[in-house]
């Protein structure tokens, strides 16, 4: 199991720690930065020093062994967590309790020794009268010590650096080999090492033990001191650690080593010294250890990974991506692809993952050592988490001609869609795969390059995943309707269902009727002519689609049977979307041929197949009905008072005719029976509400009451009112205590009709004038008053009763009578208003603040506005913030423009709270989406200097003469244009290109972005475009010559393909003349230079399909107005029009074909053959080895070759060969020159007896010297037998074919090879080739 970075497991040894943090190792007497105090104590004068220097050296050692002895234990204790076999248990326990016993007493002897330091100290406060610092503070708490390593020096930190680097070469000293001409400093001569064990008489445990220890202490110093990582030598770190780093080590000390290695690489520089250390052939064989060894592996893994993010050479801003340099050698590449292609290494997703940021930083080194194959098996068989990431790298590769001539075109990409093609026959099993393949296929069909890249050959791609809607497989067509349901960008409601099961669709949805038309209100309408970029992707999709045979397979599926499935209707119903959809974003004369639908047609027309023409009309019958549907349920267009026969608010149209006249006739009521409706209430019989007559009560306060007679009547003569009305007295306690359910809110409800009633007749007002009930109110709210001489234990307006009863109802009560001016009057007489200022300051009771903002009326200019302000301005964020949002919503639903509420909202910019201040300006943007809203903020003319230039705030008031004239003035148009000239345009593409992505990928990523929600696919505010809206702008724009620039800029490099930094610009320049010519007056600038035309050069030529993307969104914001159509149309690309005949900024090509179509390519893509050559095999056995080993990577035979090679090293002959340097440098650099698969490689690390250490890395190094031929040296040879060789193999060949060999005849043909080689010369060079034969042909 991996360990997690930092940690080091004591799997190998008891004794290895389970930290890693700066402590001391056995015995050092080099203190770390947590002993910071005892190291300054060090500096102090040596007379001082004197006294106490035997005392402090012996706590100072006790000291370090009990932390040694604290690690010991605590890594017991951790095994002794984890299953253990019987005898590694025991063995565990024993070492637990030896450690306690020496814990115990260590612990003794540092008391003996604080005693003497203690009496010491008495004598020399009574003495002198000065206490010394005698390193007590060795027993600080930890808390205590990380403080202070955090203070350490760069010297201190240094110094310790450098002490653990001598501990670690003297403890390499059993290692006479580790370095040419090094010796460690003696015990003696380093101070650091005095407490280290004797190298030559401590056991192997003991000096990894030492070694782990120490290292871990530096890592511990890197980590805390960035300087010290720039200060030292990688190469001098890497001379220490070998020891660790060689077979014979733990593999603990080879994981703390590649960790210590990976903390010492700080830049370029440090990783370039490192590739001079030949550390490959170490990386390579811990790559191919198995999951034994995963802490090893892990922190190799993580190695590799800082050397290519610190020491890659990213491409330059003039190259594309994938045209830099990885400083990995091939060895290092083909071991690391190893592990990513093998399905059972835990390691499989990290290093895929490496291998696809190294695809998109050096494509040529992936495609030399054959990554990108490994790459695309990953895209089409998983891990499906994986998928999206490669598909993305993948689609960036194929935006530039450059990059994607290393793919095959037609083949490579195209194993993405093997999940859905290759699924028939697959059981319910393979379903979760086709869903991750269909989200794959959606994403990369949602990008320039995918859909483009999927369009070659005719389409073949797009049309093989539509057959597959032919094909009887019922998950897998369920899936894929799915897929192009999430495609079209198609949003089923929930009558869609009902429509699936084939159920009327008339007879849905009544009750949800009201609820849908009260969603629909409060959704804020946006702008009918908003261009949507998403809406014109989605247009030129249903045009691919279309043309590849979609509405073909859909009928096909009608087909199947005559009786109609959920899957055939669910095909019906993709259609109808489709048909609808089609309607809305294409141009009339491409809608048409879509919608004509003529194999339907021909299948209703069929009167010679019954099965046919039921299949037909029943298809024709569902489309229609679903029209029919879909139409009723969408809300009237806003502004249109014709009221429409058959829209579903017909029926609350009606309701609300018959209410008034229900109300007339009730107010018509006669004496008698207006009496019998008081009596029949209950009200005069008893004051136990539950048992009034609500319904009748309701009909009558709602009714007889609104007649002023009646309510005179019901007042003096029978005291009806004063009953109904003491009812909902607070101090009553009969209305305030209720439950707050939703049953109870009807008494709420009655209260407010009932003052209404009493508002609406002069007696009424008088009523309440003397009643008590609004000066109950007020007493109530008085006894929240912090200051009030009597606090009252449970007040009426406490928070307990606000939230569980009817309490709460009163403020709504309150808002009915500020509805009123008379209303307003009696809440001044009684003070409520000066109650409402004193509870808006109320610490902690933000219910009662909303409960009062949320029910004011606040038609009437007064003191209902001042409390609104007074809350936007409280002390309290949260109030602040909750004022602001309900001031928005106040501003969203009033149908005209309010002085008084924009004057609050553009309060509501200077609030020092960032987030009330974001959310005004989102309601302000909003707000000023309305001309009649902008026009009356700019005369404001509010100072929104605070907000940060180039706000869209500012752009919009650009777009109105008088905001541009003010903004002028103020010198904002100069300061900004140039900004805009010279960076916002290229930031304004990174900003649009992020949130397209974005908004085609919502369904995709689960982590969408609130910031999505504020964009929506409609085209962000630009600088020139809002300039070229007034005639001031265009003057202006046309004075500083930007567009003749941006048009010369456009005809210079239209086609450019190669130059990132021209092609980035490109797209910002086009953007820019886009937005212009998306404009009436800024129209006639494009047709002045004649752009228009090289625009679409550049649409239907340019290799880089994201720059094709870019001039396709453009040419949609040129239609947008009826000129730029007109002109579009001359050249065959055809504008969506309204049904008022009006431009709605999307466009089409008509010849689809010749948009989407690439040009088609060679691929570049293949492992390179090494030129350089190896000398031959000295004897013929070696000769016989090296051709097992080749044939090890020929999975076809390669057990035969396994089991040559076992015979093999079990003879004495050849036995001397499996200890050969020479021949084990051969091994290494065939696995490393050609693919073998994990298992292999490891087999074949295992076949040779020798142990990887310093030396022998040393002497491989001389064989690729002395066993590499002189370029000048070598012979010509056959093009079809190259022997590669060199010290770091950085080119490959690739495998060369071989002939099968049968099992059974294996020692047979290796008898034959022996004789021919016998027979033949021996040739002058190796031969990479295995050498095999077909047996049993003469």
């Amino acid at each position: 199991m991996p360990a997690a970075a930092g940690e080091h497991s004591s799997h190998s040894s008891l004794s290895i720690p389970n930290s890693t943090d700066g402590g001391t190792s056995n015995g050092s007497a080099t203190p770390t930065t947590g002993q910071s105090a005892p190291s300054m104590m060090g500096a102090a004068p040596e007379s001082t020093l004197a006294l106490d220097g035997d005392r402090e050296t012996q706590i100072q050692m006790l000291s370090d062994q009990l932390k040694v002895e604290n690690r010991i234990k605590e890594g017991a204790e951790n095994l002794l967590q984890m299953p253990l076999n019987p005898t590694l248990r025991s063995q565990v326990e024993s070492e637990l309790a030896t450690a306690k016993q020496k814990i115990q007493a260590i612990e003794r002897s540092m008391e003996y020794f604080s005693e003497r330091g203690s009496r010491r100290r008495n004598h020399e406060m009574n003495g002198n009268g000065v206490r010394k610092f005698t390193g007590q503070p060795l027993q600080a708490p930890d808390g205590w010590k990380e403080e202070g390593s955090e203070r350490d020096d760069f010297r201190t930190a240094m110094h310790q650096a450098r002490s653990a680097i001598k501990a670690l070469l003297h403890l390499s000293r059993q290692y006479p080999y580790s370095h040419p001409g090094s010796s460690a400093p003696s015990p003696s001569a380093s101070p650091s090492t005095s407490t280290l064990p004797n190298v030559l008489t401590a056991s192997e445990a003991e000096l990894n033990r030492a070694r782990i220890e120490t290292m871990a202490r530096l890592i511990g110093i890197l980590q805390r001191n960035l300087r010290v990582r720039y200060e030292l030598d990688v190469a001098e770190v890497v001379h220490a650690v070998l020891p660790s780093l060689a077979d014979k080590a733990t593999r603990q000390a080879r994981a703390t080593a590649y960790r210590l290695i990976r903390h010492a690489l700080v830049d370029s520089h440090s990783v370039r010294r490192l590739g001079e250390q030949h550390l490959d052939w170490y990386i390579v064989k811990t790559l191919s250890r198995d999951n034994k060894h995963s802490v090893e592996k892990e922190q190799v893994i993580k190695l590799i990974r800082a050397i290519v993010d610190l020491g890659s050479e990213r491409h330059l801003s003039h190259s594309g991506v994938g045209s830099g340099s990885v400083p990995l050698s091939d060895a290092v590449m083909r071991a690391l692809i190893a592990v990513a292609e093998y399905p059972e290494d835990p390691f499989k997703p990290i290093c895929v993952q490496t291998l696809t940021e190294i695809l998109l930083i050096d494509i040529e080194l992936m495609a030399r050592t054959g990554g990108i194959r490994v790459l695309l098996h990953a895209l089409a068989e998983g891990p499906l988490e994986m998928a999206p990431l490669l598909s993305q790298a993948f689609l960036h590769i194929v935006d530039s001609p450059k990059t994607r001539a290393y793919l095959h075109p037609g083949t490579d990409l195209e194993i993405a869609l093997s999940g859905i093609t290759d699924a028939y026959g697959r059981g319910s099993e393979h379903q979760d795969r086709i869903k991750g393949c269909t989200r794959i296929v959606s994403s990369m069909l949602r990008t320039w390059s995918g859909l483009m890249y999927c369009c070659i050959n005719d389409m073949t791609a797009i049309r093989a995943l539509i057959d597959c809607l032919r094909i009887p497989s019922l998950e897998t067509r369920e899936l894929i309707l799915d897929m192009f349901f999430d495609l079209l960008n198609i949003k089923p409601p929930e009558w869609h269902k009902t429509f699936i099961e084939g159920r009327r669709l008339t007879m849905y949805g009544k009750t949800r009727r009201s609820a849908e038309i009260t969603q629909r209100e409060q959704i804020p309408h946006k702008p009918q002519d908003t261009l949507k970029l998403t809406d014109q992707y989605i247009a030129l999709l249903i045009l691919v689609f279309s043309k590849a045979g979609l509405l073909d397979a859909l009928t096909s599926m009608f087909e199947e049977s005559s009786v109609g499935s959920p899957l055939s209707r669910r095909a019906t119903l993709l259609m109808a979307e489709i048909l609808q959809k089609a309607n809305r974003v294409l141009p009339l004369s491409i809608a048409a041929k879509i919608q004509a639908l003529p194999r339907v047609f021909s299948l209703a027309s069929d009167y010679n197949d019954n099965e046919h023409r039921i299949v037909g009309s029943s298809a024709l019958s569902a489309i229609n009905s679903f029209n029919r549907h879909w139409s009723r349920m969408e809300p009237a267009v806003k502004g249109d008072t014709r009221p429409r026969a058959n829209s579903i608010e017909d029926a609350l149209r009606r309701q609300r005719q018959i209410e008034p006249a229900k109300l007339k006739m009730s107010m018509q009521m006669d004496d008698k029976t207006f009496q019998a409706l008081l009596l029949d209430t209950q009200v005069m019989a008893t004051k136990d509400h539950m048992k009034w007559n609500f319904e009748t009560l309701q009909d009558l306060i709602e009714g007889p009451l609104h007649s002023a007679k009646r309510m005179e009547e019901a007042i003096k003569v029978s005291r009806y009112i004063r009953k109904v009305m003491s009812f909902f007295h607070p101090f009553s306690h009969r209305f305030s205590d209720l439950a707050n359910t939703k049953q109870n809110h009807r008494w709420v409800r009655l209260g407010c009709s009932l003052l209404d009633a009493l508002m609406s007749s002069p007696d009424g007002i008088r009523f309440l004038h003397d009643d008590e009930f609004l000066s109950q109110l007020v007493k109530s709210f008085a006894q929240l008053d912090p200051l009030t001489p009597a606090p009252v234990p449970d007040p009426i307006f406490s928070k307990k009763r606000v939230q569980d009863t009817l309490t709460c109802g009163y403020f709504e009560m309150l808002g009915t009578l500020s509805k009123r001016k008379e209303g307003v009057e009696l809440l001044e007489k009684f003070k409520l208003f000066t109650a409402f200022y004193h509870l808006t300051e109320l610490r902690q009771r933000e219910d009662l603040i909303k409960g009062i903002i949320e029910n004011l009326d606040y038609s009437i200019d007064g003191h209902s506005r001042i409390v609104l302000s007074k809350a936007l301005t409280s002390p309290y964020k949260a109030i602040r913030h909750y004022a602001t949002d309900y001031l928005g919503g106040l501003i969203r639903a009033s149908p005209t423009a309010n002085a008084w509420m924009l004057r609050l909202l553009l309060t509501q910019l200077y609030d020092p709270s960032p987030d009330v201040r974001e959310l005004a300006v989102r309601f302000l943007e909003e707000a000023c989406e309305s001309m009649d809203v902008l026009q009356m903020v700019v005369e404001m003319q509010p100072t929104l200097d605070h907000l940060g230039e180039g706000h869209p705030l500012l752009l919009k008031f650009m777009s109105t003469p008088t905001g541009f004239r003010f903004l002028y003035a103020a010198d904002y148009i100069d300061r900004e244009i140039e900004l805009w000239f010279h960076e916002r345009n290229l930031h304004y593409v990174v900003h649009i290109e992020v949130f397209l992505a974005k908004a085609f990928n919502q369904n995709f990523n689960d982590d969408v972005d609130d910031s999505l929600l504020a964009f929506d696919g409609i085209v962000p505010l630009h600088f020139y475009g809002v300039m070229a809206k007034t005639e001031l702008g265009c003057e202006v724009l046309q004075e500083k010559g930007h567009f003749t620039e941006f048009a010369q800029f456009i005809r210079r490099h239209g086609l450019e393909s190669e130059d990132q930094e021209v092609i980035f610009k490109l797209k910002s320049v086009l953007w820019a003349v886009g937005n212009i010519g998306a404009t009436v007056r800024g129209l006639p600038f494009l047709e002045e230079e004649e752009i228009i035309p090289s625009i679409l050069e550049i649409a239907e030529q340019s290799l880089v399909l994201s720059v094709r993307g870019t001039c396709f969104f453009v040419l949609g914001l040129i239609s947008s107005t009826p000129q730029g159509a007109e002109i579009l149309d001359d050249y065959h690309w055809e504008a969506t029009l309204s049904p008022l005949g009006l431009p709605t900024g999307l466009c089409v090509p008509l010849d689809v074909d010749k948009f989407v179509s690439i040009p088609p390519w060679e691929c570049v893509a293949s492992e390179a053959v090494d030129e350089s050559r190896l000398a031959p095999p000295e004897s013929d056995e070696e000769m016989e080895v090296m051709t097992a080993i080749y044939n090890l990577a020929n999975t076809v035979i390669a057990n035969a070759a396994s089991r040559s090679l076992t015979k093999m090293k079990s003879k004495p002959e050849y036995r001397h060969i499996f200890n050969s340097p020479s021949m084990f440098y051969r091994a290494l650099h065939t696995i490393s020159s050609q693919k073998y698969r994990q298992p292999v490689r490891r087999y074949i690390f295992d076949l040779f007896n020798i142990d990887l250490d310093a030396e022998v890395v040393q002497q491989l190094s001389e064989c690729a010297i002395s066993l590499r031929i002189p370029i000048t040296a070598q012979e010509p040879a056959e093009p079809s037998e190259p022997s590669p060789v060199d010290d770091k193999p950085t080119t490959f060949r690739p495998r060369p074919a071989r002939h099968h060999v049968d099992e059974s005849d294996d020692e047979e043909s290796d008898v034959e090879e022996k004789e021919a080689a016998a027979k033949k010369p021996r040739a002058p060079v190796m031969s990479l080739r295995p050498k095999s034969r077909i047996i049993g042909f003469s």
